[in-house]
């Protein structure tokens, strides 16, 4: 769960820093001299690092955590939000413009892996503006600080451990690691043990260059997709108009049928268009991110690829969108958004809860609008009578508390 911390917590910064360097000795060092990084890497890593108090999901010694009200990844708020006009019609635009000026490296990386260009170019610039966006923070602060004080110590101690083997190889550009405040590097974003194991020379020069090598950009994504099971031949997922007598409860990655099986329910492509005929063999799975509140999936396995990338819907769904749009020169879905999605996330955590004492899976009480928490919701909701929405919204908080 993320957490914040419990307002009005005292705590003595210069005490805790003193905490935080002896971890540092006592718990960092050993693991990271293991792992065949030097004493001077390590020296050099840390000599002017302070712990981060402007980070999110903190919880420093002696306090404790409670369920934020805010969620600060765009990834989990609001649907049309992060489909805003900017956003697409920008990864759009300058995504047309990579694929004319990169077409040999997408083209090479996709014979190499069979992850399509489209779909390289719309992770690109999703995770950093095709290496526009300034990377600005430290990596071993950002990984140093959430490895000695958050409930995910153990997951960034790992990725701090990572990082300082990079550092021991060399890759680090300038010697200095930068990074997103996750923690994240590169083009890719890719945390460090990402890059250890996908990181990808696509230049044949020795070096997966990140930082400053679109090519090796391009071929570390489409290795990452390709390492994760990238069904080549498969598209992502295609727009359908999900008639009332279909339940919005049938959605989930556990709930696979043929597409065909999902026609004969009713389902079709907006538009009219017709499924592909070996997509219409293949599995596929309903996906609904806002409910009854907004544009409806048959999604293909490679969704779920995309989702392994970064663990959103909306993510996985803007990658998609924008590769179609840069190659295919495809509109805006044909479903608008609702309004919805701009509950604290206390308020969905607290409908969570409801759910699971009611017997419900929702998937973690984490105040994140999931799959599992969309169909519970629904679920509940055709238990009692109600029309199916299969989204946690304002009406329902009195219901579910």
């Amino acid at each position: 769960m993320a957490v914040f911390l419990t307002p009005g917590a005292a705590q003595d910064r210069a005490a805790v820093e003193r905490q935080f360097r002896a971890w540092l000795e006592q718990t960092i060092w050993p693991e990271a001299r293991r792992k065949g990084v030097s004493r001077s890497t390590f020296d050099a890593a840390f000599q002017r690092v302070t712990l981060n108090w402007d980070l999110p999901d903190l919880v420093p010694p002696g306090t404790r955590a409670t369920t934020p009200k805010r969620q600060r990844q765009a990834e989990f708020g609001q649907p049309a939000r992060y489909f805003n006009r900017g956003s697409i019609d920008g990864a759009t635009a300058t995504g047309r413009r990579m694929a004319q000026r990169h077409a040999s490296a997408l083209a090479a990386a996709e014979r190499q892996t069979g992850v399509p260009g489209r779909i390289v170019l719309g992770i690109w610039g999703r995770e950093s503006g095709y290496g526009q966006v300034p990377i600005r923070h430290d990596a071993f602060q950002v990984l140093g600080t959430k490895g000695f004080m958050s409930t995910r110590a153990a997951y960034f101690t790992d990725e701090l451990i990572a990082a300082l083997q990079i550092a021991e190889a060399g890759h680090a550009p300038g010697g200095r690691l930068a990074s997103s405040w996750a923690g994240a590097l590169g083009q890719p974003q890719f945390m460090p043990t990402s890059f250890l194991r996908y990181a990808a020379d696509g230049t044949g020069d020795g070096r997966a260059d990140i930082w400053g090598s679109e090519t090796d950009t391009i071929f570390s994504i489409a290795n990452y997709l390709a390492r994760h099971g990238w069904q080549k031949g498969r598209d992502w997922g295609f727009e359908v108009v999900v008639p009332e007598a279909v339940s919005c409860t049938l959605e989930g990655p556990d709930q696979g049928r043929r597409i065909r099986d999902w026609e004969a329910l009713g389902i079709t492509r907006v538009g009219g268009k017709a499924f592909p005929d070996h997509e219409r063999r293949g599995e596929g799975f309903l996906l609904m991110p806002a409910g009854r509140f907004g544009p409806a999936f048959i999604v293909t396995p490679n969704f779920y690829v995309l989702k392994d990338y970064n663990t959103s819907d909306l993510y996985a769904l803007f990658v998609g969108h924008v590769g179609d749009r840069i190659q295919y020169g495809m509109g805006d879905f044909t479903a608008r958004w609702g309004d919805v999605g701009g509950l604290y996330r206390s308020d969905v955590a607290t409908m969570q809860a409801a759910l699971v004492k009611m017997g419900h899976d929702v998937g973690g009480v984490d105040g994140l609008p999931g799959y599992k928490t969309r169909r519970s919701i629904g679920r509940w909701q055709e238990a009692n009578g109600r029309r199916a929405t299969c989204f946690p919204t304002a009406e329902l908080k009195p219901a579910l508390r």
